[in-house]
């Protein structure tokens, strides 16, 4: 396949347990999907919001494109997901529940368009992250001790 990752939301997984994983597609206009094709996107501060039966990709920043002059884009527009009702429905129904959201997780090129991979996600407490940071470090760790075992 001809899939080209362009931009990543690695917080994603430090700050929810992501749970279920869904592609869609993004509505851009036409001086976005060439940033988005340059790899100048940002996911840091990106959630998905669903409003009257569609789904947003919020304050994801796609920066303005320096050859469309003044035919450019809102870096922070929202943006439209390309979605089945029933996908929206069962997000729907995830977002209901306390302490879950819709998190962008990667944004990739796929045959000439581009996808977002989003993710349903429970956030995580404090010693949850904890515990992330700490099973991070021994695998570190182990790595450190197996390689060096073979110099």
């Amino acid at each position: 396949m001809d899939e080209k990752t362009v931009a990543r939301n690695k917080k994603a997984g430090f700050e929810y347990f992501l749970l279920e994983h869904i592609e869609a597609g993004i509505a851009l206009q036409g001086s976005e999907i060439k940033s988005v094709k340059n790899g100048q996107m940002s996911l840091l501060e990106a959630f998905v919001e669903i409003k009257e039966g569609e789904a947003w990709l919020m304050n994801s920043h796609i920066a303005p494109y320096i050859q469309a002059n003044r035919y450019n884009h809102d870096p922070l527009r929202p943006r439209r997901l390309l979605l089945h009702k029933k996908e929206i429905r069962k997000l729907y129904e995830h977002v209901k529940i306390k302490g879950v959201t819709i998190v962008p997780v990667r944004v990739y090129i796929l045959h000439g368009k581009a996808k977002v991979e989003i993710a349903i996600g429970k956030g995580k407490k404090l010693y949850d992250k904890r515990e992330a940071i700490a099973e991070r470090d021994r695998d570190r760790e182990s790595k450190r001790a197996n390689t060096s075992e073979g110099w």
